[in-house]
């Protein structure tokens, strides 16, 4: 585990909304969702997924269809076409760098990177080449994917990193030893847990390290109560009317 545990205060400062503050007629990882978070004095948690062209793009879903309606995955698009596809709010989909502009230097934003296999270092770098170009920006990386965050730490170890762990997929002895293998992979600087998971024997191990556990993706009052036991910060989503 990392030897940095209070390097990233805001890592914990303040709740971070999921995919920004959205539900109603406001789009999940759209610049709405996400101004409406900073007026609502919130972080930021995002999406990220590679454009033919090696952009950067705020998106959680491998295709588009079920946010844009037009067929085929982000990974087949230039970025230039993606510029011109519409969320369901009317806004566009935003390039990373266009958030890192609205978050400036004060809101901060977990960036996940949302990447299969061990061929991580293009979305990786385009990530990070991003964030070199606002380097006043509290933001830190995060990925189910240890592999992205490996890179991170061989290539970029001034940026947070962070684990993004669910037991929900693989469970008993197997799912535990690949999580503490990926954990060991990793080397994150802080970790994300399904809420469901809560407490967890990673979990309790991380905060008595002194480690920070986030968690997501918290709903309702229960989970709420359940995080402030057993995590340091949550990723949220408020409740739909």
């Amino acid at each position: 585990m990392s030897a940095r545990p209070d390097a990233f205060p805001f890592l914990t400062e303040r709740p971070f909304a999921h995919r920004g503050l959205h539900g109603g007629r406001v789009s999940e990882n759209g610049m709405a969702a996400f101004t409406a978070a900073i007026a609502g004095g919130f972080g930021i948690e995002c999406d990220v997924r590679l454009s033919r062209d090696g952009v950067a793009i705020v998106f959680h879903d491998a295709s588009l269809e079920r946010m844009t309606g037009e067929s085929g995955a982000v990974a087949d698009h230039d970025a230039a076409a993606i510029d011109r596809l519409m969320l369901p709010d009317g806004g566009g989909v935003p390039r990373l760098r266009a958030l890192l502009d609205l978050c400036g230097t004060d809101i901060p934003l977990l960036v996940e990177i949302k990447v299969d296999g061990r061929h991580v270092a293009p979305i990786c770098a385009a990530v990070a080449d991003d964030l070199a170009r606002r380097p006043k920006t509290l933001a830190a990386v995060m990925s189910f994917n240890p592999v992205a965050m490996r890179w991170f730490r061989r290539h970029r170890p001034m940026v947070a990193c962070g684990l993004v762990v669910t037991g929900q997929d693989r469970r008993g002895w197997r799912g535990a030893m690949g999580r503490a293998l990926a954990l060991w992979a990793a080397k994150p600087d802080f970790i994300a847990c399904d809420i469901r998971d809560l407490p967890s024997p990673l979990s309790i191990r991380a905060r008595r390290r002194g480690m920070p556990v986030l968690t997501w993706t918290v709903r309702g009052e229960e989970e709420r109560a359940r995080a402030a036991l057993h995590a340091d910060q949550i990723i949220f989503e408020r409740s739909h009317d």
